[in-house]
């Protein structure tokens, strides 16, 4: 069951892909072309990212879960610039 598109905006590519080696499900890349690209992927990792990466932070992307918990984690990520941040 996948869940809702997130966008992420100036996202740590380090901290992301740190983030990413935690997720239990699989996690798509998705473009603006409408390219899917599994982030479970070192090489998918490597090829989306590289394009999408400026002056060391992601600019723009969206990215789709299977799991709501890796949702979770990437929202965090996405608000808070950690995955472990507690309201």
């Amino acid at each position: 069951m996948m869940t809702s598109v997130m966008s992420l905006h100036d996202i740590d590519v380090s901290e992301f892909l740190n983030v990413l080696d935690t997720c239990e499900g699989k996690v798509y890349l998705v473009t603006n072309e409408g390219d899917k690209l599994n982030l479970k992927s070192k090489l998918s990792q490597l090829v989306g990212l590289t394009k999408l990466v400026e002056g060391g932070k992601i600019t723009e992307a969206f990215v789709l879960c299977d799991s709501l918990a890796d949702e979770s984690k990437l929202f965090r990520l996405n608000m808070f610039g950690n995955a472990e941040h507690t309201a």
